[in-house]
């Protein structure tokens, strides 16, 4: 409470009546209906617990720099938190010359065009609608801008309960709007009035609410200006190119704007301000799209909000008293309501539980209270949990310091701490990866937790897809009964079907469940098959043919270890021969920097490549290489490698997984022998294998040997010669 992070608020909701339950922006899909479930969502305001996450809006910003994050998901985040600077401008509107004057609120980054305004528009759920609204239309009000109406009042009211039905999506499509029967004055000219409409196209979710309609640099307005018979007025003088009929929104001197006349936008800017300051109708604004995380749920599942109310509000319970625990309750399912119903939490069943009689240490003693009804949202769990995976047995402490400094704290002087690794779908961008963000930085300013920042690498995975398949109806039918192949076609009951690429699901009927691959393939094929599939940050098509690949690769290893006829050991204790070393050691580095980049296919190929050599030799494989092969093996195949490290070490060896993971020797990743190209007059002419610590006589006279390069050479003087090591012999005759 004293940290100001969580308020009530009559706030503008998504409505969901048939989840019974308020959902947050986020859980909105572009549709206008529930992520979960696809159900219809409405605007209304209700009665909410807020998180002032706006409090944190720059900082979730500025270390967006900081994280090892896809920009794609950086950018997801700026943009979703959406910082503009701008101003805040005043215009006083009344529904009539003498009538009561309510001032707008206009938020905008182009005060610079302030003297282009020819209407305002309120969104349709602004609080100044109602106050607005005038009891009978003005003389001469054109009919289109009454919706066929009677009043304003009535217009009004059913075209509010029009745009509760719609998506924000369909909302900013539109250019509807209904105007409200009041007028408002522009700053600085006093006698000119301008019409105020409701439009749904302007959302309560950004700004203020409410825009100054600029129709002569916007083309959003301009089309609803063009759309109600408004006059458009240019402020900035535009390209003699550009289109009469469209709104100008760069840069250029400015017009028919009085004192600013003549001056550079960025110059308009400033004087604008400058005047709307002196003039008290006006200030500099920073503004987010983000707006304050709607923090109650009228569902059962959720953690209690744990707080209780007298006839003086809201009282947080003492420490003492938390944490406050659900009442068991059986008939816990969310209610399907009407859209203006209100809500009905489901916890408001338990009478006994909500009507409580404590004593809050307040002084007063024992008094009854009634217990907040509404849950947290799920994000509240997940914003955190990350850290009690770190001490989750600790009943005193969220996680002990100590342990929490130990894995969470960074080594680098101005790092930003938190988990070394995060791999999870991009559609957590705004969600889960944005709230745990705010929630720990929350819990950093508090000092629980030793660094700003919850996730300090993230990494997308992207889908495994399978094919599909549908018949001539257009209908699914199961991928595991299709036969043929790309060249020859696909067959259903002998009928041809075609094929097309999806996310794996019933619907699609093209699931392919681990449990069938575990029975026909083992867990570890599986694994390594999806390993090897591609980048982990691409999709990929499953195809369960391919799987066989793997497996035979596995069948590869054991044979080049063990005999297949007699189970025994087929290794040998001799030493490996430089060339298999170098290799050896060439495939620990190559293994160990793919692993760390998380390039497992990249990493497999490396081994195979690895074992194809061992194959190719012929005998037992020397024990020493095996062994390592086997280590490099173990994170990607576990059970696989640990049967093999057991047999290996004759039964007694500990756990492959508390082997070290091999090191290469830097020595050993130096070759002996190097291909060099040879230029003879600015053209490649050749290649020549010499000593990788030849020197310019020794290079020079192995180049002027080749053949090829001899021919182009053909006697002629050699007036310049260069050998860069390692990298090129450069010959001019």
């Amino acid at each position: 409470d004293s940290h100001r992070l969580a308020y009530v608020a009559d706030a503008p909701v998504n409505w969901c009546p048939a989840l019974g339950t308020v959902l947050a922006n986020e859980e909105v899909t572009n549709e206008g209906r529930s992520e979960r479930g696809n159900h219809e969502v409405f605007k209304r305001p209700l009665k909410q617990w807020m998180m002032r996450i706006t409090a944190y809006a720059d900082r979730l910003l500025e270390d967006l720099d900081r994280l090892d994050w896809p920009e794609s998901v950086k950018t997801m985040q700026r943009n979703w938190i959406g910082r503009s600077e701008g101003a805040l401008i005043s215009f006083p509107a009344s529904t009539a010359p003498d009538g009561p004057v309510s001032d707008i609120e206009v938020f905008t980054t182009r005060p610079d065009t302030l003297f282009g305004t020819t209407y305002m528009v309120l969104a349709p759920e602004h609080p100044l609608v109602e106050e607005l609204t005038a009891d009978a239309w003005p003389s001469g009000t054109p009919d289109s801008w009454t919706g066929g109406a009677a009043t304003p009042s009535e217009a009004v009211a059913a075209y509010r309960a029009r745009a509760s039905e719609m998506s924000d999506a369909d909302r900013s499509d539109s250019k509807t709007g209904i105007f409200v029967g009041a007028h408002a004055t522009v700053p600085f000219t006093e006698s000119e009035m301008v019409p105020v409409f409701v439009a749904d196209y302007v959302l309560m979710g950004y700004g203020t609410g409410a825009v100054m309609g600029v129709p002569g640099e916007d083309q959003r307005d301009r089309e609803f200006a063009e759309a109600f018979g408004l006059p458009v007025v240019r402020t900035v003088q535009p390209p003699l190119d550009h289109p009469e009929d469209l709104a100008y929104a760069g840069e250029g001197p400015s017009i028919n704007s009085r004192f600013l006349d003549g001056l550079d936008v960025e110059a308009s800017k400033a004087l604008i301000l400058d005047r709307l300051q002196e003039a008290g109708r006006g200030s500099p604004k920073v503004n987010y799209r983000l707006r304050d995380w709607n923090f109650s749920r009228q569902r059962y599942w959720g953690e209690p909000i744990p707080i209780v109310f007298d006839d003086l509000g809201p009282v947080a319970l003492p420490e003492d008293m938390l944490p406050l625990e659900l009442p068991e309750l059986t008939d816990w399912a969310p209610r399907a309501l009407a859209r203006d119903s209100e809500p009905e939490p489901p916890l408001g069943r338990v009478t006994d539980w909500v009507n409580v009689e404590l004593d809050l240490h307040r002084g007063d003693g024992p008094r009854p209270y009634r217990r907040e009804l509404n849950t947290m949202p799920q994000w509240a769990g997940s914003c955190w949990y990350y850290l009690r995976y770190l001490d989750p047995r600790n009943d005193d402490h969220l996680v002990d310091p100590d342990v929490e400094r130990y894995w969470m704290a960074d080594p680098e002087p101005d790092g930003v701490g938190g988990v070394d690794l995060y791999v999870g779908g991009v559609e957590h961008a705004v969600l889960h990866l944005l709230y745990a963000r705010f929630w720990h930085k929350v819990l950093y300013d508090l000092g629980h937790v030793s660094g700003p920042e919850p996730f300090k690498r993230l990494i997308n995975q992207g889908y495994i897809q399978a094919y599909a398949f549908k018949d001539d109806r257009g209908v699914y039918v199961p991928a595991e009964e299709v036969g043929g192949s790309p060249q020859r076609g696909f067959l259903h009951d002998g009928q041809p079907v075609s094929r097309e690429l999806g996310k794996m699901g019933k619907s699609l009927k093209n699931s392919v469940t681990p449990d069938d691959m575990y029975a026909s393939y083992g867990a570890d094929t599986l694994r390594l098959y999806e390993m090897f599939m591609g980048p982990i940050d691409q999709d990929r098509p499953w195809e369960t043919r391919s799987v066989v690949g793997s497996q035979r690769v596995l069948q590869r290893v054991w044979r080049n270890v063990v005999d297949e006829e007699t189970g025994e050991l087929r290794v040998s204790d001799e030493l490996p021969d430089d060339d298999l070393l170098r290799l050896l050691h060439r495939t620990i580095d190559g293994v160990r920097s793919d692993m760390e980049g998380m390039r497992f296919n990249t990493a497999i190929a490396k081994l195979t490549e690895l074992n194809n050599e061992l194959t190719r030799r012929g005998a037992g494989a020397p024990r020493e290489v095996a062994a390592v092969m086997v280590r490099m093996l173990a994170p990607l195949v576990p059970h696989f490698a640990e049967e093999l490290w057991h047999r290996l070490h004759g039964g007694g060896a500990d756990s492959v997984m508390r082997a070290e993971f091999p090191a290469a020797d830097p020595a050993l990743l130096v070759e002996d022998i190097i291909e060099v190209p040879v230029q003879v007059n600015g053209k490649v002419r050749g290649r020549v294998s010499i000593a990788a610590d030849a020197d310019e006589g020794t290079a020079v006279s192995a180049a002027l040997a080749e053949p090829n390069v001899a021919a182009h050479v053909g006697g002629r003087e050699l007036r310049k010669q260069l050998y860069v090591p390692g990298r090129m012999i450069t010959l001019v005759v």
